[in-house]
């Protein structure tokens, strides 16, 4: 493969100014994507957990082969659509886990209720 010839200077203040900029929007992302799959928070997992029950992401790991990967296709999905008094988010990755990961060596979509989020517990 021939290489691509750029003419960007990385030592240019726009450079460095977007380089940061885009470092921010990052971290940002990578913050609501965590804070999505905790699911509908600690009082909802305590519950959840309180009756014997595996959490979501917990049931999903136990589904996919051991050290396999899994592609989450949208943790945040319904992000602000609906809003707890306190203007977080009340229904993180609209309550449901989906992706697609290996179960018994074959490729397969993954869907799976968080009932710790809008109801159920």
């Amino acid at each position: 493969m021939s290489i691509i010839d750029s003419s960007v200077n990385t030592r240019s203040e726009a450079y460095q100014a977007n380089a940061a900029a885009m470092r921010k929007l990052v971290n940002d992302l990578r913050d609501r994507v965590a804070r999505a799959s905790l699911g509908g928070g600690e009082q909802a997992r305590d519950k959840h957990l309180a009756r014997g029950k595996l959490l979501p992401r917990d049931r999903v790991d136990s589904l996919l082969d051991p050290g396999s990967p899994f592609l989450e296709f949208s943790p945040l999905a319904g992000c602000g659509v609906y809003q707890d008094p306190d203007g977080s988010d009340a229904a993180p990755g609209a309550g449901l886990i989906t992706g697609i990961g290996r179960v018994s060596g074959q490729l397969c979509v993954v869907v799976c209720n968080d009932a710790t989020v809008k109801g159920g517990t």
